[in-house]
């Protein structure tokens, strides 16, 4: 059900979830401190729950707010941002009805079961945006894409790809972790459809986003798949033990957040998959854990697969996530980074290890080293002098894997950055710089903070003002040009 509990405002960072943020047109934005770089030059795209309420009546999980898109352009003439809630079928809606209309991942629909058996949730939009040639593309992970105009983000609708078609005319889903190859262009990206059998469905796109190669794979069970890794010529999905019931959900009985449960026996799922072919290579198990998120993978010169992600010991993560939008964390959840070696012809496990033993979580790096080997990862990280795991983050990290040392930008008390997104240089291919949006708990605004990608420690190169308070979201890109 929807909780209709208002949340209580423990943390600076509350304000951000007490009201619906409110859109704004294209705004030239102020220097607070410091100068614009002169090579940053592009567009800033971050996605994240804009709206967790109507009324009084609050969603029932952090991941049910409707999305809305953050664009910050930096170009010769200045700098501009827009911010708007991507226009869904379920969000228009709602916003007509005034209330809640239908069921997501950690609420029910309203009425009774047999009104909404078998029906889809709400399409939020919310989680991420992916830039292709001429549009960008609004991701959530059990739906097809909405795709918005580049620079004005008008929903133009939504958007199959070309291909997001199932047979007797299904809608296939597309996740929201899409991986770009930086040499080719090719995007790829999953879906998984649950039914009497769960199906991951592989895709991959040219740089317009066109599907132009798909696969289906049979799963044992009803996994739960958030992201995966490229790493060389292989894709790697994990599946975390959990057991999830999907029948309750089906029938509007129960939210699919209540219907998932921790099942440390069974071990976390290896899934190897050549990415020519995207047929599979092999599949393993080894220990539990949970992850949401990967950072970076390649392959090595021994052949073996590296990768880094964010570890959990288990799932109460979704616990801590579904108290974010009240105001009051009272779950700890703490993810550490790691580092795995594994042989892709066997799917085992080679070596896995701590890197980072700081709460932390988005991992991202350079997008021209994707899938390849690259040396430092970026991730927001918990300053040292808060409750583990029970607030926002209000740090940067960054982890040199050929020094082993760990970098932090601390923005300092009350201050929360969302996940860093690197963005090159346009002049020298060197030089990057390292973006985020920021939430000033005490000043109640927010904030873009850039810094120099080898200089996290120094103060922010430079500091803009956002017109209004933008709530803290999951994830985004950078667009060049």
């Amino acid at each position: 059900m929807v909780s209709t509990t208002p949340a209580t405002s423990t943390k600076p960072w509350a304000i951000a979830f007490q009201q619906p943020a409110p859109e704004f047109a294209t705004t030239s934005l102020s220097v607070v401190s410091g100068t614009i770089p002169t090579g940053l030059r592009g567009t800033l795209y971050r996605n994240g729950p804009g709206r967790v309420s109507r009324g009084t009546r609050r969603v029932g999980h952090w991941f049910d707010g409707d999305g809305a898109i953050l664009a910050v352009n930096f170009s010769d003439a200045g700098t501009t941002a827009t911010y708007r809630y991507v226009q869904t079928a379920g969000y228009q809606a709602e916003a007509k009805a005034d209330q809640f209309l239908f069921g997501n991942y950690g609420m029910t629909a309203p009425g009774a079961p047999w009104d909404w058996f078998g029906k889809p949730p709400k399409n939020v939009a919310n989680t991420s945006v992916i830039a292709v040639t001429d549009r960008l593309l609004a991701l959530w992970e059990a739906g097809q894409p909405h795709a918005l105009d580049l620079q004005t983000l008008a929903t133009i609708g939504l958007d199959d790809l070309g291909g997001l078609v199932g047979t007797r005319g299904a809608v296939l889903p597309y996740s929201a972790h899409p991986k770009r190859d930086p040499q080719t262009g090719d995007i790829y990206n999953f879906g998984v459809v649950i039914g009497k059998s769960a199906v991951l469905h592989l895709y991959r796109s040219n740089a317009s986003g066109t599907i132009r190669q798909q696969a289906a794979i049979a799963l044992k069970g009803v996994p739960f798949i958030h992201d995966f890794v490229m790493a060389g010529r292989y894709l790697i999905i994990l599946m975390p033990p959990l057991q999830i019931n999907p029948l309750p959900v089906l029938a509007n009985l129960k939210s699919y957040s209540d219907v998932i449960n921790w099942n440390p026996q069974q071990g976390t799922q290896i899934l190897v998959i050549d990415r020519d072919s995207l047929e599979v290579v092999s599949r393993g198990e080894t220990e539990p854990w949970f992850q949401w998120h990967f950072g970076n993978g390649w392959v090595d010169s021994d052949g073996a697969v590296v990768f880094d992600l964010v570890r959990f010991n288990d799932f109460r993560t979704n616990q801590y996530l579904k108290e974010v939008p009240t105001g009051q964390i009272q779950t700890p959840a703490q993810g550490t980074l790691w580092q795995l070696r594994l042989a892709p012809q066997t799917a085992t496990v080679i070596d896995m290890h701590c890197v980072v033993d700081r709460g932390c979580e988005f991992p991202v790096v350079s997008p021209i080293e994707v899938g390849q080997r690259s040396r430092f990862t970026y991730f927001s990280l918990h300053r040292p002098d808060v409750d583990r795991g029970q607030d926002l983050f209000g740090a940067i990290g960054r982890f040199d894997y050929e020094t082993g040392t760990l970098t932090a930008a601390d923005l300092g008390a009350n201050c929360y950055p969302v996940e860093p997104i690197y963005a090159p240089d346009a002049v020298n291919p060197d030089q990057g710089w390292i973006l985020t949006v920021v939430l000033d708990g005490d000043r109640q605004t927010s904030e873009v903070w850039v810094y120099d990608s080898d200089r996290l420690d120094d103060e922010p190169v430079c500091r803009l003002a956002l017109p209004s308070i933008i709530p803290p979201g999951f994830h985004g890109t950078w667009k060049a040009g």
